[in-house]
């Protein structure tokens, strides 16, 4: 079991680490515990920065701070190099759900990019069910130790390379088998979603849902193929949606603002926010606004409706964990227990999967808080 540091709301002393919660948007690869970052590198012969956990795991921290995703995407050089084999993977994975479950995680979604994990010669299909096996063990450790977690797998296509088509075919090959959905990322700003419509043409087809990174590093444009040629159900971040957003004027209780088309379709279509508030402010994300998180316009959205929901993206490089998202946001905007259920809400709400499993996800969510 990991150690978390506890977070309480502030007068009444509950502890969001124990709230229930719901994780969309976490990357597998950017979710590794330090000390096994260590462990797998020697076992491959790979050279790492420091060989301490603890200076490990600050510098991904300080490397990630560097206010571009260009730079913040760097870091996963490290990470996806120890995630070559069988082994790796499945430890990885299964390490990943014990963690979200230590923070109190019920449902997440973990995305990743089989086409990244290659280079010693795994193939698609047997990176999949590596990352799958590690799932079902994690899943079965959390159990015995009494507690419960659901975990789906994102399957991600790379948005500067080719392989769009074929990792599109590899998730809907796996969507009995621990996949439940599809995403785009890396490099944002000049690879639009329109780069792989032929892929989510596929995907359309086969009804498979569809997140896509979008409003991150790039802006309205790329938050529109998203909506258009990807058929896109959430979006990935999404944060600069925010740009279509006028205020026209404020007083002491009240802003009064306009809404463009694109913020207007997303907001009345309740097409859901995959809002990662420090990573955000680590990529640069929200520099037009400010560089602190009270800057971030996570609560100008949420005030206006639309569908917001809180993730860390990358644990490791954020040094973070959704309770800490949770606990920044509290000091930030003020929020309190109704609104952090909010949040958790809207992300089971969001989650791809059927009906009745989410409507379960919202009565533990309900249940969860109605106890705090």
């Amino acid at each position: 079991m990991t150690l978390i540091e506890e977070f309480l709301m502030p007068g009444g002393g509950t502890s969001i680490n124990t709230l229930p919660k719901v994780s969309l948007h976490d990357h597998l690869d950017g979710g590794l515990r330090p000390q096994s970052i260590i462990e797998l590198a020697d076992s491959i012969g790979f050279e790492l920065p420091t060989t301490n956990a603890d200076a490990l795991g600050e510098w991904f921290s300080t490397q990630s701070n560097a206010g571009s995703l260009v730079e913040y995407l760097k870091t996963f050089d490290v990470t996806t190099a120890v995630m070559q084999t069988r082994e790796g993977l499945s430890r990885v994975a299964r390490e990943f759900v014990e963690d979200l479950a230590d923070d109190g995680v019920i449902y997440g979604e973990i995305r990743w990019a089989p086409e990244q994990h290659l280079a010693r010669g795994l193939t698609l299909n047997e990176v999949v069910e590596a990352v799958q096996d590690g799932i079902e063990a994690g899943i079965e450790n959390v159990e015995e130790s009494g507690r419960s977690i659901r975990i789906g797998q994102l399957i991600t296509a790379m948005r500067h390379a080719d392989r769009a088509l074929e990792i599109a075919e590899l998730a809907v090959r796996y969507r009995f088998d621990g996949v439940v959905g599809f995403d785009i990322a890396g490099a944002e700003a000049g690879f639009p979603a329109g780069n792989h419509r032929a892929a989510f043409d596929l995907l359309a087809r086969e009804f498979m849902p569809v997140t896509v990174h979008a409003g991150e590093a790039d802006g309205l444009d790329s938050i529109r193929g998203a909506l258009f040629d990807g058929r896109a159900l959430r979006l990935g971040h999404g944060v600069r949606l925010a740009e279509d957003v006028t205020i026209e004027r404020q007083d002491d209780d009240n802003t009064f603002v306009t809404l463009g088309p694109v913020a207007q379709w997303v907001r009345d279509r309740e097409i859901t926010l995959e809002l990662s508030p420090s990573s955000n402010l680590q990529t640069g994300a929200v520099a037009a606004w400010g560089e602190e998180l009270f800057d971030h316009p996570f609560d100008l959205l949420y005030q206006l409706g639309f569908k917001v929901t809180v993730n860390t993206d990358n644990r490791l490089m954020s040094d973070t964990t959704l309770t800490q998202e949770l606990a920044l946001l509290s000091d930030a905007f003020g929020y309190d227990l109704g609104d952090l259920e909010t949040f958790q809400l809207n992300a089971a709400n969001a989650a791809f999967l059927p009906l009745e499993d989410r409507e379960e996800l919202v009565e533990a969510i309900e249940a969860g808080f109605g106890d705090a």
